[in-house]
């Protein structure tokens, strides 16, 4: 199960208590204060990991705390600190504060790790305290509190191109075709009912990523349809690849609608590069597909036409693709 969001609650140790001691000794009766300081807390570590891609596991454990340091001992030994808890997460994990939604953390490399709550610090021993005019210090700090918060936990795929287009335009059949990812595919809207992220094998061992979203609907960035969920996993895309389902015939319409729906989600994603493809041309006869290519080039501007089915058109696509990866890479 894809789970791209999570509200967990973490807590850090609290500092081990300072010691009040004194030494006894058999030939030192009355010897100086010997209280060892306490261990500091043990901090909550979030930790970025490329094996993982969803959140699921923070559905069913919803508390994480490390663990507390322990007091100070006698013959000024101090007390060992709390163990660490490592909170593991996929890469591009985003880390947000629950109380104002303001991002705290981008985790968006592999082994990334942060401090999301510092360990509370060991209290001082009564050894620490002790003067020339009171050489018998009676008193020890306690050890300060752990941190305790909510956090947000929300997952941002990472891939260098992301498929826009609205249900049924032929996206699932392309990364299908072009990966090793396998979405299912049916002659129905939201088929694709979450993200899949594809690993396309380009020339001498070359490669990119790609995102595959559930398809948008007018009103998406409002809510409507699944649009609105997962708009938020091609933020992060280089390019954005535009597909438009070649029988439809309302080419200008439909990318207006989409492009309406990016920039009404986020003005960053209206900037990002796009291309624009028409999928399906396995369904239309090549004097149409010259007609209709004709008429976009006015309309819309450069526009690739391709079958994922028949392969036709692929291979140049794929060119373009990474072309404009390595423009966006170096800019």
């Amino acid at each position: 199960m894809f789970i791209d969001y999570a509200e967990i609650l973490i807590k850090s140790g609290k500092g081990g208590d300072g010691a009040v001691a004194f030494r006894r000794e058999k030939y030192v009766p009355k010897g100086g204060p010997s209280g060892g300081n306490g261990g500091k807390g043990g901090d909550v570590i979030v930790e970025a990991r490329h094996n993982l891609s969803t959140l699921l596991d923070f559905k069913y454990k919803k508390q994480y705390k490390a663990e507390d340091g322990k007091p100070g001992g006698t013959a000024l030994k101090d007390g060992k600190n709390g163990k660490d808890i490592i909170i593991k997460v996929p890469v591009g994990t985003v880390i947000k504060n629950f109380n104002d939604n303001k991002i705290l953390y981008d985790l968006n490399e592999d082994k990334k790790r942060i401090i999301a709550a510092k360990g509370g610090k060991g209290g001082k021993g009564n050894s620490n305290f002790a003067t020339p005019t009171n050489q018998t210090p009676r008193i020890a700090e306690n050890g300060q509190p752990g941190e305790e918060k909510k956090i947000i936990l929300e997952l941002k795929l990472i891939a260098d191109v992301g498929l826009v287009g609205f249900p049924n335009a032929g996206k699932s059949t392309l990364i299908s075709a072009i990966s090793q990812a396998r979405p299912k595919i049916a002659d129905y809207p939201f088929t694709t009912l979450e993200p899949v992220l594809g690993i396309v094998q380009y020339k001498n061992y070359k490669s990119f990523t790609v995102a595959d979203i559930p398809g948008i609907i007018e009103g998406a960035h409002l809510g409507k349809g699944l649009g609105h969920k997962f708009l938020k996993h091609i933020e992060r895309t280089k390019v954005l690849l535009f597909l438009i389902d070649i029988a439809s015939g309302n080419y200008e319409k439909e990318y207006a609608t989409l492009s309406n729906e990016l920039k009404s989600y986020s003005n960053k994603l209206a900037e990002k590069k796009r291309i624009v493809a028409l999928s399906k041309a396995d369904l239309l006869e090549e004097t149409e597909i010259k007609k209709i290519k004709r008429k976009i080039l006015v309309e819309i501007g450069p526009v690739h036409i391709f079958s994922s089915v028949s392969g036709k058109g692929l291979i140049e696509l794929l060119d373009i693709l990474w072309d404009s990866i390595q423009n966006e890479s170096i800019k």
